[in-house]
């Protein structure tokens, strides 16, 4: 029985002028969840977080997505991964073009070289909207860091135990490379926008990455949270040891308004699992089972 369900939860098949987004920005993405979303991966950079080497799919992966609402209007959401000297050109670029920018943050700190994160917003067709989100997208990566220096880190060999952090959080994830990422959705925050529900792929969703060995890792993440979640997640994360590094909205104009929280920790893998269990026990996000039952 699980076989016959597989093609209809995953194949799904890509329309056509998506099909010529990706053709326009010249990215690859795929086609999931009624949400078509454009990878645009930092590898130029080499990025060193507190001391350590941390691999691209880490949290250095921008993106921007795309679904469908009603009256023919696409809704575009993205998140977009720059550094310093790439900011203003690029809001420039988004601003001149008739698109939004909805919030401007970081992710880490103590990250050589600086970065910060873009997100930007637009409504129209799709073949519209790849081409008015093009010339920004033109300009990442086009010019070297400005603040680039031979900074270098400590890369973390070993590896990590995926099911024991997967059984620890209570949701599974995906393994990129050497990180080891959990996205959960927040489907009991019913956001939508001109008709389009507005899920986890296109940016409403909490996330842990893992990188590193059973017993030497690092964890970056994303929380999306209510407005009364905030402080108890806030909490939960201090009280073992996470350190939190922004707190933010992602979106512009919501209801209800979801706040984001951007948080890095170093330790074995396990317990920096336990810390971000407890921390998404405190939101809608939580499992079904309580910590106490794992």
């Amino acid at each position: 029985m699980t076989l016959m369900f597989v093609p209809a939860v995953y194949a799904q098949e890509m329309p056509g002028d998506y099909a010529g987004v990706l053709k326009t920005l010249n990215k690859q993405g795929d086609y999931k969840d009624a949400v078509l979303k454009v990878n645009i991966p930092r590898n130029d950079l080499k990025v060193v977080v507190e001391g350590v080497a941390t691999p691209t799919p880490f949290g250095f992966g921008g993106w921007v997505a795309l679904t469908k609402g009603t009256g023919g209007m696409d809704v575009m959401m993205g998140d977009l991964v720059l550094t310093e000297n790439e900011v203003n050109p690029v809001m420039s670029a988004l601003l001149t073009n008739g698109l939004d920018v909805t919030a401007l943050h970081n992710h880490f700190f103590f990250d050589t070289p600086r970065l910060y994160y873009m997100h930007v917003h637009g409504h129209g067709n799709a073949a519209e909207l790849a081409t008015k989100v093009k010339p920004a997208l033109d300009l990442i990566g086009a010019q070297p860091p400005a603040n680039a220096s031979a900074a270098t880190g400590r890369a973390i060999t070993g590896t990590l135990d995926s099911a024991a952090l997967a059984k620890i959080v209570g949701y599974p994830g995906e393994q990129t490379g050497p990180v080891y990422k959990i996205t959960i959705g927040r489907p009991d925050i019913p956001l939508k926008e001109m008709g389009a529900s507005i899920n986890a792929r296109m940016g409403l969703n909490t996330w842990a990455a893992f990188y590193g060995s059973d017993a030497d890792a690092v964890v970056a993440g994303d929380i999306a949270m209510l407005d009364r979640e905030v402080t108890p997640v806030l909490t939960s994360l201090r009280l073992n040891g996470i350190d939190v590094v922004a707190i933010h909205h992602h979106m512009t104009g919501t209801q209800p308004q979801v706040i984001f929280l951007h948080y890095w920790g170093k330790g074995p893998a396990q317990k920096l699992a336990t810390a971000f269990r407890m921390a998404i026990e405190q939101t809608g996000a939580r499992p079904k089972t309580t910590s106490a039952q794992r």
